[in-house]
């Protein structure tokens, strides 16, 4: 009996060596150093952060942070709305090339759109995983790409906003890359996450800009927002925006992941030329009954005043109805979208469907409005009919 105990004891001390070096040694282990660089207005020599306040590290609604919403996710303990197992979706097999002035767009699913004009073809934040998340966890596809990966024409240019699992799919980017070697563009640190996939991207700080071709180029522009690959890797790598510039028809805006911040991001895009096509999130919003946004996601709401505040031709709702990350019904955000912009009294910004192209007509000079606020926006929104919305 003394010498079981004897074991028993020497088990039980080395476990809780075990224990003690875990915490020491596991989070340094999963950390990881992904860009070094001088510090600035929005990184501090270690870690990037937003230069308008940080609100994104906040609780994703009541009973603690992101492990409680997570575990409550988990469990099916959150009360959540249900959503849909699988809906229906007509994938379409798009031209190889359309070339000109003409536009056409055609939403692949969450923060995926392939954008065809003047000969190129451009895929944003390209994510053909079935589940979103690492090792083959995270929440499930609801909804089949709307185009097949194998129908995508060769792709030229690829824009990838930031490194968290619904946006940065490191076996999309691995397929495309052997198949068609596309000019990657991304923000700082976000190179290092491709490059482990054997693809090389340019990664620019927030106002950097590439040639493409003769006349076309990417800007690099600010958001509001945060980034993960794991646990203690927080802000190691920068989240950005984007305009893409052509000579003639105006410009294409992908607005990432993001929240609203100081609201003045979008207005820093729209200088930089007429804005013909902007792709806005408006899901991933509600982590608590009647939330309206978080400080990393714009809901609806918001996501009108974006493209108010964009002057926008057109604007092209994603990040919504593809994966579960949030509380939300799975139709709230395009229902919701539709009662924003009639507060705001304008139009062009409405949901598509799945692999459904859109034909995007050039910019034209649309007349100047004062931006509505926000609190403006959610007096107008307080009606019976929004308040029913889960």
């Amino acid at each position: 009996m003394a010498a079981l105990l004897r074991i028993l004891g020497s088990a039980l001390l080395w476990l809780v060596v075990a224990a003690g070096l875990a915490v020491t040694i596991v989070p340094r282990f999963l950390d990881r150093i992904y860009y070094e660089g001088p510090e600035s207005g929005h990184y501090d020599g270690a870690r990037f952060f937003n230069p308008d306040g940080e609100d994104t590290t906040r609780p994703l609604g009541p009973g603690g942070g992101r492990g409680g919403f997570f575990w409550r996710q988990l469990t099916g303990s959150d009360g959540r709305p249900t959503w849909p197992n699988t809906v229906p979706v007509a994938q379409h097999k798009p031209a190889a090339r359309v070339q000109g002035e003409r536009m056409v767009a055609t939403w692949i699913g969450h923060a995926t759109v392939l954008i065809q004009t003047q000969g190129l073809n451009i895929l944003t934040d390209p994510v053909y995983a079935e589940r979103s998340g690492p090792f083959g966890f995270g929440p499930k596809r609801v909804a089949a790409p709307g185009i097949a990966f194998d129908d995508l024409p060769r792709i030229d240019l690829v824009l990838v906003s930031h490194n968290h699992y619904d946006h940065l799919d490191q076996a999309t980017l691995k397929r495309l890359w052997q198949r068609d070697r596309p000019t990657i563009v991304t923000s700082l640190g976000n190179d290092s996450v491709i490059a482990q996939t054997g693809a090389k991207a340019t990664a620019l700080d927030w106002g950097g800009r590439v040639a493409v071709r003769s006349g076309v180029s990417v800007a690099v522009t600010r958001n509001h927002h945060w980034g993960s690959r794991w646990f203690t890797d927080r802000n190691r790598a920068l989240w950005s925006s984007f305009v893409v510039s052509f000579p003639r028809g105006g410009n294409l805006f992908f607005a990432g992941d993001t929240g609203f911040g100081d609201g003045r991001w979008p207005g820093e895009a729209a200088a930089l030329g007429p804005v013909r096509l902007a792709l806005i999130p408006i899901g991933a919003f509600r982590f608590a009954a009647g939330q309206m946004s978080s400080g990393s996601h714009i809901g609806p709401a918001e996501a009108a005043l974006v493209y108010q505040r964009l002057g926008a031709a057109r604007g092209m709702p994603i990040h919504w109805g593809t994966f579960r990350l949030s509380y939300e019904g799975y139709d709230t955000p395009p229902r919701l979208l539709s009662a924003a912009m009639r507060c705001t009294g304008g139009n062009g910004f409405a949901g598509v469907a799945l692999g459904q192209p859109q034909e995007i007509a050039p910019a034209a000079t649309r007349p100047s409005a004062p931006p509505m606020s926000r609190a403006a926006m959610l007096r107008c929104l307080d009606t019976p009919a929004v308040r029913a919305l889960r």
